[in-house]
C-alpha cells in the first residue's frame, strides 16, 4: 500500500537526445564487451594477467566499498553519537579510558576503533592509544556535519527496504522530519519541529556559504534578498562579510520569526529584514538586486521550480542578478559526481523534488525570462555548484 502523503515525482530528462540513436557497431560492441567480462574465467584471465591485475584489483576494492558502505556509514554515525571525534581533539585517549567513557567492554571499543582507523576516523598513536585522522578532523571541527551525520539515521532507517521506498509501499519519516515537505501553511506547525530542522540546516550550510564568499563578489551589489533562508545562516554571514549590504530574507513566517531573533544574536538586525511568507502563494519583497536561492531548488517539483525562478525574474530590476547554489547532478560528459546517489534517495525519502543538472537549472532559468546564465567555478563542487543568471 502506499504512502499516505505520497507525491508526484517529476521525471528527469534523458542524457541523450530522443531521436539520437546508438551506432550499430557500437551496440555490438558493448554486447561483446558485457558477454566478455561476465564470463566465468574472465576474472581469472584477468587476476592472472600482470597488465590487467591492477584493473581486477581496483574494481574489486570498489565494489567492495560500495557493498560495506552502510557498515562504514554506521562506523561513523557511532563514532559521532559516542563524541569520539570531539574527547580526541583535545588529545589522544587510550582504549581503557575510552571504553569507560562509552560505557562499552575493551574488546568491543577496540573493535570499533580499528574500524574507525581502517577508514581514516582515527589514527593508531602507539600501543592502545587514539587520535584523530584525517577524515576525523573536520567531524570534530565541524558541529554541523556531526548533526547531519546523526540526521542521516532518519535516511538509513527509510532505506531499510529500498525497494519497498522506490516502489512507494512505506511512508518515509523523512518527510515528517522536514514540516514544510506538507506544502507552504504553516497551521499545526510545532515550534520545536521548526527549530529542529531550521537548525540543521544553519549549522549544515557552513562549507556552503564558505564556497560562495569564495566565488563570488558581492561588492557590485546594494540589496540582496534570499529566498527559502532558513534560520539565516547564509544571510548572517554574508552581512558580516559585506557590512555595505542591505539585506532580506523570505521564509515561511515561524522561521522568519526564528531568523530575526538570529539577527539580533549576530547584530546585523540593522541591516538585514526578514519577511514571513510562501514563495509558492506570496509575491517577494522588491527593491533587490541580486536574489539567492541556495539549497532550495532541488527540494520542490519542476512545476514550483519553475513558477519561483519567473517569480524572482519579474522581481528583479533590469540587469538584476541571481545566484542559485545547490548540489547538482553530473551532466554528459562530465566525470561521475561521488554525491549523486545521496541526493537521490534522500530526495526520493523525502517525497518531492530532485537533483538536476546543471544544464537542466539553466535551462529553466533561461525560460524564467532570465538573458543568460553562467556557471561559476568554485573549489568544492560536491557540496554546491552555482549558477549566475542575468536579467537583461
Amino acid at each position: 500500500m502506499a504512502g499516505a502523503s505520497t507525491k508526484s515525482l517529476d521525471l528527469a530528462k534523458p542524457f541523450a537526445k530522443p531521436d539520437t540513436q546508438r551506432a550499430a557497431w557500437r551496440v555490438w560492441l558493448d554486447q561483446r564487451v558485457d558477454a566478455w567480462m561476465t564470463s566465468p574465467g574472465f576474472y581469472r584471465w584477468a587476476i592472472g594477467n600482470p597488465l590487467t591485475r591492477w584493473v581486477t584489483r581496483r574494481r574489486a576494492a570498489q565494489l567492495f566499498d560500495i557493498m560495506a558502505g552502510f557498515v562504514h556509514s554506521q562506523v561513523l554515525l557511532a563514532c559521532v553519537r559516542l563524541q569520539l571525534f570531539e574527547q580526541l581533539r583535545v588529545q589522544p585517549m587510550p582504549l581503557d579510558e575510552l571504553a569507560k567513557a562509552c560505557q562499552m567492554s575493551a574488546p568491543a571499543m577496540q573493535r570499533l576503533l580499528h574500524s574507525a582507523v581502517s577508514l581514516r576516523l582515527l589514527e593508531s598513536r602507539g600501543p592502545q592509544m587514539y587520535g584523530l585522522g584525517p577524515l576525523g578532523a573536520p567531524v570534530a571541527a565541524d558541529p554541523g556535519l556531526r548533526l547531519m551525520i546523526e540526521h542521516n539515521a532518519v535516511l538509513f532507517d527509510d532505506m531499510r527496504d529500498p525497494l519497498a521506498l522506490l516502489r512507494d509501499q512505506v511512508q518515509p519519516h523523512m518527510q515528517a522530519y522536514w514540516p514544510y515537505m506538507e506544502g507552504d501553511s504553516t497551521q499545526g506547525w510545532e515550534a520545536a519541529q521548526v527549530a529542529r530542522y531550521s537548525e540543521l540546516m544553519a549549522t549544515s550550510q557552513r562549507f556552503v556559504v564558505e564556497e560562495m564568499l569564495a566565488t563570488y563578489d558581492f561588492n557590485g551589489h546594494q540589496r540582496v534578498l534570499d529566498v527559502g533562508g532558513g534560520q539565516g545562516g547564509w544571510v548572517g554571514a554574508l552581512a558580516q562579510h559585506a557590512p555595505h549590504l542591505q539585506l532580506m530574507l523570505f521564509d515561511l513566517p515561524p522561521v522568519a520569526a526564528l531568523a530575526q531573533a538570529r539577527m539580533q544574536q549576530l547584530g546585523v538586525d540593522k541591516r538585514v529584514s526578514t519577511h514571513g511568507g510562501s514563495f509558492i502563494s506570496d509575491p517577494l519583497p522588491p527593491g533587490a538586486d541580486l536574489v539567492t536561492l541556495v539549497r532550495v531548488a532541488h527540494d520542490h517539483p519542476d512545476a514550483v521550480v519553475k513558477a519561483l525562478l519567473a517569480k524572482i525574474c519579474q522581481a528583479l530590476p533590469r540587469g538584476g542578478r541571481l545566484l542559485l547554489a545547490e548540489p547538482m547532478a553530473q551532466s554528459p560528459g562530465e566525470p561521475p559526481m561521488v554525491g549523486d546517489p545521496y541526493f537521490h534517495f534522500y530526495l526520493l525519502a523525502m517525497g518531492s523534488g530532485r537533483l538536476r543538472t546543471a544544464d537542466e537549472l539553466r535551462g529553466f532559468m533561461l525560460e524564467a525570462g532570465f538573458e543568460a546564465v553562467d556557471q561559476l567555478s568554485n573549489p568544492m563542487p560536491l557540496h554546491t555548484r552555482m549558477l549566475l543568471g542575468r536579467k537583461s
